[in-house]
């Protein structure tokens, strides 16, 4: 007999209060020196660094069923928007560009014990300005709940200090839009600190559970991709022609 995955229902304490805290890190580059010559750019900051919440605007990032570590589902959008205003007063979920194939905000169970449960989720979203809009690469997360006591332990939602992370468009005073690319070194939304002196008892890697999320977003991640040199010792045993990719910017983000 096939033995059934290990399930879990998740709540939270509606009426208890946290207390969340956001913070933008000057934009240190972009490839046209927009950071500089664009106001809106040059004065990027967190629209209100600390805000209360009822724990149950959280309780949007919990499965409404059992799940087992591993599954995914959708996370309200109008709470993660919410969420993201107080970062800036005008987000949107939404991008622009791939607007017919938006595929809403997932997470996903990867870890949990008698105590505690871990969940991780991603949301790409972009803020509108006066004069243009930011598209972030994405935001990545992750969710600790105390499962006795249904109290937030750690929240925190950020956007990955990798080399380029955000996308910018600035529409200039004679009609002309322009395309820029550079690099914020801290854009997060956190509550409490997260617990590094858990073990759980049911778990998968960090790994395996953002490329189940990559995977929601980007159906090409699903290809079994391999080095060139790998591809070249492949294609003759496997009687395979090679496909080859060139990129000069991340592939499972939005900051290309």
């Amino acid at each position: 007999m096939k033995k059934t995955p290990n399930k879990i229902t998740l709540n939270l304490d509606g009426d208890a209060e946290v207390n969340a805290k956001g913070c933008i890190a000057p934009i240190e580059y972009t490839q046209y020196n927009f950071h500089v010559e664009w106001d809106e750019l040059a004065n990027f900051r967190v629209a209100e660094p600390e805000k209360q919440y009822s724990a149950s605007v959280f309780q949007a990032f919990l499965p409404s069923v059992p799940v087992s570590v591993g599954e995914c589902w959708q996370v309200d959008e109008e709470i993660t928007l919410t969420l993201l205003k107080q970062l800036h007063e005008n987000p949107r979920l939404r991008l622009e560009d791939d607007d017919e194939n938006y595929r809403g905000i997932r997470a996903c169970l990867r870890a949990f014990n008698d105590q505690f449960a871990e969940i991780v989720f991603r949301i790409h979203a972009e803020f509108i300005m006066k004069n243009g809009k930011l598209t972030l690469s994405q935001f990545a997360g992750h969710l600790v709940i105390d499962r006795i006591h249904k109290k937030i332990v750690s929240f925190k939602m950020s956007v990955p200090p990798t080399t380029l992370n955000f996308d910018a468009g600035w529409k200039q005073e004679d009609g002309n839009y322009f395309a820029e690319i550079g690099y914020c070194p801290r854009l997060e939304l956190s509550v409490g600190i997260y617990p590094t002196d858990v073990e759980f008892t049911t778990s998968i890697t960090q790994e395996e559970a953002e490329s189940k999320l990559i995977s929601h977003y980007y159906k090409f991640h699903q290809i079994n991709w391999v080095s060139l040199m790998e591809a070249y010792e492949l294609a003759p045993i496997q009687q395979k022609p090679i496909h080859a990719v060139s990129l000069d910017g991340p592939l499972f983000d939005e900051s290309c």
